[in-house]
């Protein structure tokens, strides 16, 4: 489907719904974590995204940050952004190198379109070698951010 932005606006034009219905609609969602997750290995949900009502042929962007990785030996920490729950659909997945002795951070954005009516998303993170651990805290927070960017 193609996109139809808003046009230029002048003096005394009306400004109409579905000129209106073009604009963002900003967040829908959003949830944080400030815990230290020291034991992931196999994938396992970080945070459950709250709950929105999605409208059919809009698009969504959804943003996942973890502000530190650390890790027991030199790894990939995979992290993913799925629909629903952990046996959900990936939306969009990332993968981050992590030697073991330096902090990395991560950040995954995705751009979906959904059904029409209540949606999920939750944010996973999986290590490929040992343990590995999402660094957190009230300063270093991890979020998953769902926005109506605009229709698709």
């Amino acid at each position: 489907m193609p996109i139809t932005p808003n046009t230029n606006f002048s003096v005394g034009a009306v400004l109409t719904a579905a000129q209106q219905n073009r604009f963002p609609r900003g967040v829908v969602a959003y949830s944080q974590v400030t815990t230290t997750d020291s034991t992931i290995t196999s994938e396992e949900v970080q945070i459950t995204g709250s709950s929105f009502t999605a409208v059919a042929d809009r698009y969504y962007r959804i943003t996942y940050f973890e502000p530190g990785f650390g890790a027991s030996t030199s790894a990939a920490m995979t992290m993913r952004v799925r629909q629903t729950s952990i046996a959900g659909t990936v939306l969009q997945s990332a993968v981050i190198f992590n030697t073991g002795t330096q902090q990395q951070t991560g950040t995954l954005s995705s751009v979906s379109t959904f059904a029409a009516g209540s949606v999920n998303v939750v944010a996973t993170l999986q290590n490929s070698t040992g343990t590995g651990s999402a660094n957190r805290s009230a300063t270093a927070v991890a979020f998953l951010l769902v926005e109506d960017i605009g229709p698709a």
